[in-house]
């Protein structure tokens, strides 16, 4: 652990990690949009530069959040993959996105994923939590049988899609 905090106020200690303009928007993009590679990230809404993308994945990798391994399909890519530390950040970003959603003009396309996921409350938290694990940890890392039906992220992805029909 750093020696250089200001307090061990365990928000202080976490806004260590995320208390930046772009660290939870990096970690968005892997949970919700699904990006893994350096590229997908770059091109996110926001256009955050490749030097700061750089330096954040590198955060994220150095307190356990992300995970960097080789890529087999490109001698030059890295994969991105959650850890469980940050696969248990999905409720806070529910959160956000709720508080957001309800306080601040977001556009609907923006907010459509957040929707699915808010509305569905904590037992739809932990179904996509799931999935995660399943996607960047393995199968062997969910905790329950994936249920019946469309996935969230196939849920989240087609109210995604069905609004930006809908602002098109």
């Amino acid at each position: 652990m750093r020696r250089d905090v200001r307090s061990r106020c365990p928000v202080n200690l976490s806004l260590e990690i995320f208390g930046d303009r772009w660290t939870l928007l990096v970690l968005r993009d892997v949970i919700f949009v699904g990006a893994r590679h350096f590229r997908e990230l770059l091109a996110g809404p926001e256009r955050i530069s490749s030097n700061i993308l750089a330096d954040r994945l590198a955060t994220l990798v150095e307190h356990g959040l992300l995970t960097k391994s080789d890529d087999p399909t490109h001698k030059q890519k890295s994969i991105y993959s959650l850890t469980e530390q940050a696969i248990q950040l999905v409720p806070v970003f529910a959160q956000l996105s709720a508080w957001g959603i309800e306080h601040l003009e977001v556009a609907d396309e923006f907010a459509a994923r957040a929707r699915v996921l808010v509305s569905g409350g904590a037992p739809l938290w932990e179904a996509y939590m799931d999935e995660l694990r399943e996607t960047h940890l393995g199968s062997q890392a969910r905790r329950r049988p994936p249920p019946e039906g469309p996935t969230v992220r196939a849920r989240m992805d087609s109210a995604y899609a069905a609004a930006l029909e809908k602002s098109a």
